[in-house]
């Protein structure tokens, strides 16, 4: 008889949520409820307490020092690295390159995959829901090289028209860059499928997977994305750091984005040659402590598992959406049936900054604006939404606070 599985136990949300400090305390008299989740996540003791560690106890620089402080933060920087590859299932260590972020992710691709493979005519395919990141540093690079901008529209559901995707590429396309998850809409992107019609047409997928990873497990070889790019400051950790993913092949044959030390082998003033990868990628001194840091939050995540953080947040979205969607007035920009942590509205006549206003006056954080995503607000007539972004260590209670306020906002406008 084959042994019986364990049932894997139950997570602890409330013990988890009291990890958060930040959430145990009140905002103009009321306590906070923290719904911006998507702009930056909060983070846990454990991660402040690793990095506190670092800097009392372990700060050096790194890959240059023979001394023991040197090796020893050396050591805990490069452990970051392989936890990111088990995490995101990369097939190698050295394709996981540190940056500042994803936007610095983004750049990184487009100025030097992009500028070394595009070329007038050329085609690179983005999507109207795609973040300025992923927007701004392909037009850059398209007025460098003559290369044309094509993008898929997004249907009234908020979800990505993939009709119009394949009638849009062509044997020109070198390039489809696409969000995984809208950060405006909560829309979840079919990125493995995207990517299938990406490589028949022989172009590279690069994928902006900063509002996915922080949400579900993410498999960039079963995607088989050539590039993915996101955040440690959306995953519980520190701002100032992110990773991109690339493919061996693709890093190998990539110039060097920017110049300086760690990231030479050999200098010269008649000649210089490049470091291995990833450390080509990776000039100058470091965020050594931002690095520490989001090796704990990959810790604590995994010590909860994505499979329970993607339950969870599954759970109290479709509740969000359940409660907001009965408010009369109330509607929601961006209705995709697969979504994930991200309930976007309008709301009559109420400016989304002026509701925002009054959901803070009553402790309540969302976020408001345009998300820098002008063109998919654009897409749908609106100049501005109230975004609420859930995290696992979100409450239902939280969600009813979001509600109450919105409700006690139209007494002001009645």
């Amino acid at each position: 008889m084959p042994q019986a599985v364990k049932d894997i136990p139950a997570v602890d949300f409330d013990k988890i949520r009291k990890d958060f400090s930040v959430l145990n305390q009140t905002v103009n008299g009321q306590p906070l409820v923290y719904l911006d989740n998507a702009a930056s996540s909060q983070m846990p003791k454990q991660v402040a307490d690793r990095m506190d560690h670092y800097h009392r106890h372990e700060h050096a620089n790194v890959h240059r020092g023979i001394h023991t402080l040197s090796q020893k933060a050396t050591d805990a920087y490069e452990e970051a690295r392989t936890k990111v590859q088990e995490l995101i299932h990369a097939d190698h260590e050295y394709e996981v390159i540190y940056t500042t972020g994803t936007t610095d992710s983004l750049n990184l691709v487009a100025n030097s995959y992009g500028l070394e493979n595009l070329s007038k005519g050329d085609e690179i395919i983005l999507t109207e829901m795609e973040h300025h990141a992923n927007i701004v540093p392909w037009q850059m690079i398209a007025k460098k090289t003559g290369a044309i901008i094509k993008v898929i529209p997004v249907t009234d559901s908020g979800e990505l028209d993939l009709e119009a995707y394949k009638d849009l590429i062509t044997s020109s396309t070198k390039i489809v860059s696409v969000v995984h998850v809208s950060n405006a809409l909560g829309t979840m992107n079919p990125i493995k499928k995207i990517g299938e019609i990406a490589h028949e047409n022989g172009a590279v997928l690069v994928v902006d997977g900063a509002q996915a990873v922080p949400h579900q497990a993410v498999d960039v070889q079963d995607i088989d994305a050539d590039f993915y790019a996101f955040s440690a400051h959306k995953m519980c950790g520190p701002t100032g750091f992110g990773i991109l993913y690339g493919k061996k092949k693709l890093l190998d044959a990539m110039p060097p984005y920017r110049g300086g030390g760690d990231m030479i082998d050999k200098v010269s003033f008649e000649e210089t040659t490049f470091n291995v990868v990833p450390f080509r990628f990776e000039a100058g001194t470091p965020p050594i402590s931002a690095a520490v840091g989001f090796s704990a939050a990959l810790d604590y995540l995994n010590d909860i598992g994505m499979d329970q953080i993607e339950t969870r947040e599954h759970e109290l979205v479709n509740y969000a959406v359940e409660r907001v969607t009965k408010i009369d007035g109330l509607k929601l920009v961006g209705n995709s049936a697969n979504r994930a942590s991200v309930v976007s509205f309008v709301f009559d006549d109420i400016h989304a900054s002026d509701l925002g206003m009054i959901l803070d006056k009553r402790g309540i954080a969302v976020r408001t604006g345009h998300h820098c995503a002008q063109p998919v607000l654009r897409r749908f007539g609106v100049p501005a939404t109230t975004r609420a972004s859930l995290s696992f260590y979100n409450t239902k209670d939280d969600i009813d606070r979001l509600v109450d306020g919105i409700e006690y906002a139209k007494t002001f406008f009645e």
